[in-house]
């Protein structure tokens, strides 16, 4: 599965350098962090219309909609698929109470 997350975020990368009239992307990139949360707003509040009317066919690509921008998000913070991956890693046989316990205590 990160397999495709990878090679995702490979092509991400490779898109910063591009001409914003080549590429979707790079557009997003020109247009800066603001631009790209906007998306990501965006597309949460599809994924949320999605569920809630039970449309499970467009849940899921509206789902890939909202993976795919905060990918871009990631990317244009100077951060890799893997970060999440590994931070969802370390969270795996927590309990959500003692995860949310322990950053409590870091604030």
């Amino acid at each position: 599965m990160s397999d495709i997350l990878s090679e995702l975020a490979e092509v991400l990368e490779q898109r910063k350098g591009a001409d914003p009239d080549s590429s979707y992307v790079a557009k997003l990139y020109a247009k800066g962090m603001n631009k790209i949360l906007e998306k990501v707003g965006e597309e949460a509040v599809e994924v949320i219309i999605a569920a809630k009317d039970n449309d499970k066919d467009n849940l899921v690509y509206e789902t890939a909609d909202l993976w795919f921008h905060s990918l871009v998000m990631l990317a244009q913070a100077g951060l890799h698929p893997d970060d999440v991956l590994n931070e969802l890693g370390r969270r795996f046989g927590l309990s959500g109470i003692e995860e949310k316990a322990s950053r409590m205590e870091k604030n």
